[in-house]
Protein backbone atom coordinates (compact mmCIF):
# COMPACT_ATOMS: atom_id res chain seq x y z
CA UNK A 1 0.00 0.00 0.00
CA UNK A 2 1.37 3.83 -0.80
CA UNK A 3 1.43 5.48 2.31
CA UNK A 4 3.54 8.65 1.16
CA UNK A 5 0.86 11.03 -0.04
CA UNK A 6 -1.09 10.01 3.17
CA UNK A 7 2.20 10.59 4.73
CA UNK A 8 2.46 14.20 3.46
CA UNK A 9 -1.29 15.55 3.92
CA UNK A 10 -0.59 14.25 7.64
CA UNK A 11 2.29 16.42 7.59
CA UNK A 12 0.28 19.24 6.21
CA UNK A 13 -2.51 18.84 8.40
CA UNK A 14 -0.15 19.07 11.19
CA UNK A 15 1.70 22.01 10.19
CA UNK A 16 -1.73 23.98 9.63
CA UNK A 17 -3.20 23.21 13.66
CA UNK A 18 0.56 23.93 14.82
CA UNK A 19 0.48 27.31 13.27
CA UNK A 20 -3.52 27.41 14.34
CA UNK A 21 -2.07 26.94 18.35
CA UNK A 22 0.77 30.01 17.98
CA UNK A 23 3.47 28.32 17.17
CA UNK A 24 6.14 29.43 15.22
CA UNK A 25 5.06 29.62 11.52
CA UNK A 26 7.87 27.84 10.03
CA UNK A 27 11.21 25.93 10.90
CA UNK A 28 13.34 26.62 7.96
CA UNK A 29 15.73 23.16 8.74
CA UNK A 30 11.89 21.27 9.14
CA UNK A 31 10.82 22.94 5.49
CA UNK A 32 14.05 21.87 4.02
CA UNK A 33 13.10 18.39 4.88
CA UNK A 34 9.84 18.70 4.15
CA UNK A 35 10.36 20.14 0.80
CA UNK A 36 13.48 17.09 0.41
CA UNK A 37 11.19 14.23 1.15
CA UNK A 38 8.49 15.62 -1.18
CA UNK A 39 10.96 15.79 -4.37
CA UNK A 40 11.57 12.27 -4.00
CA UNK A 41 7.93 11.15 -3.29
CA UNK A 42 6.95 12.57 -6.49
CA UNK A 43 9.75 10.61 -8.62
CA UNK A 44 7.83 7.80 -10.57
CA UNK A 45 9.79 5.04 -8.91
CA UNK A 46 10.60 5.93 -5.32
CA UNK A 47 7.55 2.89 -4.41
CA UNK A 48 9.29 0.43 -6.51
CA UNK A 49 12.98 1.29 -6.15
CA UNK A 50 13.12 2.52 -2.79
CA UNK A 51 10.17 1.84 -0.85
CA UNK A 52 12.01 1.03 1.85
CA UNK A 53 14.19 3.67 2.40
CA UNK A 54 11.13 6.23 1.53
CA UNK A 55 9.00 4.85 4.30
CA UNK A 56 12.25 5.74 6.58
CA UNK A 57 12.00 9.59 5.19
CA UNK A 58 8.98 9.55 5.53
CA UNK A 59 8.94 8.03 9.77
CA UNK A 60 12.14 10.34 10.17
CA UNK A 61 9.93 13.60 9.04
CA UNK A 62 7.17 12.61 10.77
CA UNK A 63 9.24 12.41 14.63
CA UNK A 64 10.77 16.15 13.32
CA UNK A 65 7.40 17.33 12.81
CA UNK A 66 5.83 16.15 15.73
CA UNK A 67 9.06 17.50 17.85
CA UNK A 68 8.11 20.88 16.17
CA UNK A 69 4.57 20.68 17.33
CA UNK A 70 5.63 19.62 20.73
CA UNK A 71 7.51 22.97 21.08
CA UNK A 72 10.58 20.91 21.87
CA UNK A 73 13.98 22.44 21.62
CA UNK A 74 15.05 24.06 18.93
CA UNK A 75 17.97 22.05 18.20
CA UNK A 76 16.02 18.65 18.78
CA UNK A 77 14.01 19.61 16.51
CA UNK A 78 16.45 20.83 13.90
CA UNK A 79 18.58 17.51 14.34
CA UNK A 80 15.24 15.76 13.76
CA UNK A 81 14.62 17.89 10.34
CA UNK A 82 18.78 17.09 9.78
CA UNK A 83 18.42 13.23 10.05
CA UNK A 84 15.19 13.56 8.08
CA UNK A 85 16.55 15.71 5.18
CA UNK A 86 19.62 12.68 5.17
CA UNK A 87 17.08 10.12 4.69
CA UNK A 88 15.71 11.81 1.91
CA UNK A 89 18.89 12.21 0.18
CA UNK A 90 19.76 8.23 0.62
CA UNK A 91 16.02 8.12 -1.13
CA UNK A 92 17.69 10.12 -4.02
CA UNK A 93 20.38 8.25 -3.81
CA UNK A 94 18.97 4.69 -4.24
CA UNK A 95 16.84 5.75 -7.26
CA UNK A 96 20.05 7.01 -9.10
CA UNK A 97 22.14 3.96 -8.43
CA UNK A 98 18.90 1.65 -9.55
CA UNK A 99 18.74 4.29 -12.10
CA UNK A 100 22.47 3.62 -13.03
CA UNK A 101 21.66 -0.27 -12.90
CA UNK A 102 18.45 0.19 -15.40
CA UNK A 103 21.11 1.77 -17.57
CA UNK A 104 23.02 -0.58 -17.34
CA UNK A 105 21.61 -3.48 -17.41
CA UNK A 106 19.87 -1.96 -21.04
CA UNK A 107 23.28 -1.16 -21.94
CA UNK A 108 24.05 -4.97 -21.28
CA UNK A 109 21.10 -6.18 -23.36
CA UNK A 110 21.88 -4.22 -25.91
CA UNK A 111 25.56 -5.50 -26.14
CA UNK A 112 24.27 -9.03 -26.10
CA UNK A 113 21.87 -8.03 -29.20
CA UNK A 114 24.85 -6.52 -31.08
CA UNK A 115 26.99 -9.73 -30.33
CA UNK A 116 24.37 -12.17 -31.65
CA UNK A 117 23.98 -10.07 -34.58
CA UNK A 118 27.57 -9.99 -35.54
CA UNK A 119 27.80 -13.76 -34.81
CA UNK A 120 24.54 -14.16 -37.34
CA UNK A 121 26.81 -11.98 -39.70
CA UNK A 122 29.95 -14.20 -39.34
CA UNK A 123 27.64 -17.12 -40.50
CA UNK A 124 26.13 -15.42 -43.03
CA UNK A 125 29.77 -13.72 -44.74
CA UNK A 126 30.98 -18.00 -44.19
CA UNK A 127 28.79 -18.32 -47.18
CA UNK A 128 28.48 -14.91 -48.65
CA UNK A 129 31.06 -12.70 -50.72
CA UNK A 130 33.89 -11.12 -49.71
CA UNK A 131 32.57 -7.74 -49.46
CA UNK A 132 30.09 -9.32 -47.09
CA UNK A 133 33.02 -10.25 -45.18
CA UNK A 134 34.86 -7.33 -45.24
CA UNK A 135 32.03 -5.66 -44.20
CA UNK A 136 31.83 -7.65 -41.01
CA UNK A 137 35.14 -6.95 -40.18
CA UNK A 138 34.68 -3.49 -40.18
CA UNK A 139 31.42 -3.82 -37.82
CA UNK A 140 34.13 -5.84 -35.83
CA UNK A 141 36.74 -2.95 -35.12
CA UNK A 142 33.88 -0.25 -34.50
CA UNK A 143 32.75 -2.25 -31.65
CA UNK A 144 36.54 -2.61 -30.28
CA UNK A 145 36.65 1.20 -30.94
CA UNK A 146 33.42 1.43 -28.55
CA UNK A 147 35.03 -0.61 -25.90
CA UNK A 148 38.47 0.68 -26.13
CA UNK A 149 36.74 4.06 -25.56
CA UNK A 150 34.98 2.73 -22.78
CA UNK A 151 37.69 1.31 -21.02
CA UNK A 152 39.57 4.91 -21.59
CA UNK A 153 36.35 6.62 -20.27
CA UNK A 154 36.61 4.24 -16.80
CA UNK A 155 40.35 5.08 -16.18
CA UNK A 156 38.79 8.94 -16.53
CA UNK A 157 36.45 8.40 -13.99
CA UNK A 158 38.82 6.53 -11.69
CA UNK A 159 41.81 9.13 -11.78
CA UNK A 160 39.04 11.86 -11.41
CA UNK A 161 37.98 10.01 -8.09
CA UNK A 162 41.69 9.98 -6.96
CA UNK A 163 41.77 13.51 -7.23
CA UNK A 164 39.17 14.70 -5.44
CA UNK A 165 40.30 12.41 -2.66
CA UNK A 166 43.43 13.94 -3.08
CA UNK A 167 41.88 17.71 -3.12
CA UNK A 168 39.97 16.56 0.29
CA UNK A 169 43.31 15.69 1.92
CA UNK A 170 44.24 18.54 1.08
CA UNK A 171 41.92 20.66 1.85
CA UNK A 172 41.79 19.07 5.14
CA UNK A 173 45.74 19.75 5.92
CA UNK A 174 44.62 23.72 4.92
CA UNK A 175 41.91 23.27 7.95
CA UNK A 176 44.43 22.18 10.67
CA UNK A 177 46.93 24.43 9.29
CA UNK A 178 44.37 27.30 9.89
CA UNK A 179 43.07 26.46 13.01
CA UNK A 180 46.96 25.67 14.65
CA UNK A 181 47.00 29.72 14.09
CA UNK A 182 44.00 29.45 16.31
CA UNK A 183 45.20 27.71 18.76
CA UNK A 184 42.32 25.64 18.50
CA UNK A 185 43.03 22.11 20.27
CA UNK A 186 41.43 18.44 19.81
CA UNK A 187 39.09 17.47 22.10
CA UNK A 188 35.88 14.65 21.89
CA UNK A 189 33.52 17.09 21.12
CA UNK A 190 35.43 19.06 18.11
CA UNK A 191 37.89 21.41 17.90
CA UNK A 192 37.88 24.00 20.68
CA UNK A 193 39.12 27.55 20.41
CA UNK A 194 39.86 29.21 23.54
CA UNK A 195 39.30 33.07 24.05
CA UNK A 196 40.59 34.12 27.46
CA UNK A 197 39.42 36.80 29.79
CA UNK A 198 41.86 39.53 28.61
CA UNK A 199 39.58 40.12 25.56
CA UNK A 200 36.84 41.09 27.69
CA UNK A 201 36.91 44.09 30.05
CA UNK A 202 36.41 42.76 34.19
CA UNK A 203 33.06 41.86 34.51
CA UNK A 204 32.06 43.36 30.87
CA UNK A 205 31.05 41.34 27.64
CA UNK A 206 32.04 43.21 25.12
CA UNK A 207 34.58 41.99 22.77
CA UNK A 208 38.32 43.84 22.32
CA UNK A 209 39.74 44.54 19.55
CA UNK A 210 42.30 41.96 20.07
CA UNK A 211 39.03 39.70 20.56
CA UNK A 212 37.71 40.58 17.45
CA UNK A 213 40.80 40.35 15.31
CA UNK A 214 40.67 36.47 16.18
CA UNK A 215 37.24 36.16 15.43
CA UNK A 216 38.26 37.68 11.87
CA UNK A 217 40.29 33.94 11.20
CA UNK A 218 37.45 32.00 12.84
CA UNK A 219 35.08 34.22 10.13
CA UNK A 220 37.32 32.77 7.15
CA UNK A 221 37.60 29.32 8.64
CA UNK A 222 33.47 29.19 8.87
CA UNK A 223 33.33 30.96 4.96
CA UNK A 224 35.89 28.03 3.58
CA UNK A 225 33.79 25.26 5.44
CA UNK A 226 30.04 26.05 5.39
CA UNK A 227 29.42 22.33 6.53
CA UNK A 228 30.87 23.37 10.05
CA UNK A 229 29.07 24.54 12.65
CA UNK A 230 29.92 26.12 15.48
CA UNK A 231 28.65 26.40 19.59
CA UNK A 232 29.91 29.35 21.78
CA UNK A 233 30.02 28.46 25.57
CA UNK A 234 30.37 31.23 27.89
CA UNK A 235 32.40 30.44 31.18
CA UNK A 236 33.26 32.40 34.65
CA UNK A 237 34.92 31.84 37.80
CA UNK A 238 33.03 30.60 40.97
CA UNK A 239 33.83 34.70 42.44
CA UNK A 240 30.55 36.38 42.49
CA UNK A 241 26.96 34.86 42.83
CA UNK A 242 25.51 31.91 40.75
CA UNK A 243 23.29 34.08 39.12
CA UNK A 244 25.57 37.16 38.19
CA UNK A 245 27.98 34.65 37.03
CA UNK A 246 25.50 32.92 34.89
CA UNK A 247 24.19 36.04 33.41
CA UNK A 248 27.79 37.37 32.79
CA UNK A 249 28.81 33.66 31.27
CA UNK A 250 25.65 33.92 29.15
CA UNK A 251 26.45 37.52 27.82
CA UNK A 252 29.81 37.24 26.84
CA UNK A 253 28.88 33.57 24.91
CA UNK A 254 26.05 36.27 23.09
CA UNK A 255 28.52 38.85 22.09
CA UNK A 256 30.70 36.46 20.33
CA UNK A 257 27.95 34.79 18.39
CA UNK A 258 26.58 38.59 17.20
CA UNK A 259 30.50 39.00 16.08
CA UNK A 260 30.49 36.60 13.76
CA UNK A 261 26.72 36.90 12.82
CA UNK A 262 27.58 40.68 12.19
CA UNK A 263 30.28 39.15 9.62
CA UNK A 264 27.84 37.65 7.93
CA UNK A 265 27.83 33.71 9.64
CA UNK A 266 24.22 32.30 9.18
CA UNK A 267 22.13 32.11 12.34
CA UNK A 268 21.41 28.43 12.59
CA UNK A 269 25.35 27.56 12.29
CA UNK A 270 25.81 29.14 15.67
CA UNK A 271 24.30 28.42 18.71
CA UNK A 272 25.60 30.19 22.37
CA UNK A 273 25.58 29.18 25.74
CA UNK A 274 27.03 30.43 29.36
CA UNK A 275 28.05 28.02 32.31
CA UNK A 276 28.68 30.12 34.82
CA UNK A 277 30.85 29.07 37.04
CA UNK A 278 30.61 25.54 36.26
CA UNK A 279 33.36 23.35 34.60
CA UNK A 280 36.69 25.10 35.46
CA UNK A 281 40.08 24.17 34.38
CA UNK A 282 41.89 25.22 36.87
CA UNK A 283 41.55 26.08 40.31
CA UNK A 284 39.79 28.80 42.04
CA UNK A 285 41.97 29.24 44.82
CA UNK A 286 44.69 31.26 43.07
CA UNK A 287 44.16 34.44 40.81
CA UNK A 288 45.84 32.52 38.27
CA UNK A 289 43.40 29.72 38.20
CA UNK A 290 40.37 31.76 38.21
CA UNK A 291 41.90 33.72 34.91
CA UNK A 292 42.22 30.49 33.29
CA UNK A 293 38.49 29.72 34.02
CA UNK A 294 37.09 33.04 32.88
CA UNK A 295 36.89 32.38 29.22
CA UNK A 296 35.08 31.93 25.91
CA UNK A 297 35.34 28.43 24.08
CA UNK A 298 34.01 27.93 20.95
CA UNK A 299 33.38 24.43 19.68
CA UNK A 300 33.41 23.56 15.83
CA UNK A 301 32.05 20.95 14.53
CA UNK A 302 33.14 18.33 11.82
CA UNK A 303 32.11 17.94 8.28
CA UNK A 304 28.95 16.35 9.46
CA UNK A 305 27.58 19.77 11.73
CA UNK A 306 26.86 18.14 14.63
CA UNK A 307 28.66 19.05 18.17
CA UNK A 308 28.52 16.57 20.75
CA UNK A 309 26.85 18.59 23.94
CA UNK A 310 28.38 18.42 27.94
Amino acid sequence: MNTSPLIFLTLTASAVLAGCAGMPANNPRLAEARSAYTAVQADPHAQDWAGMELKQAGDALNNAQAAWERKDDAEQVNHLAYVASQRAAIVRQTLNMKAADAVVATASAERNRVQLEAREREIDAAQRATLQAKRETDSAQRVAVQAQRETDIARNESSNAQRETQAVLARNQQLEARLQELNAKPTPRGLVITLGDVLFDVDRAELKPGGLRMLDQLVAVLVEYPQRNALIEGFTDSTGSAEHNQALSQRRADAVRMALLRQGIAPQRLAARGHGSAFPVGTNDTEAGRQVNRRVEIVLSGDDGQIIAR
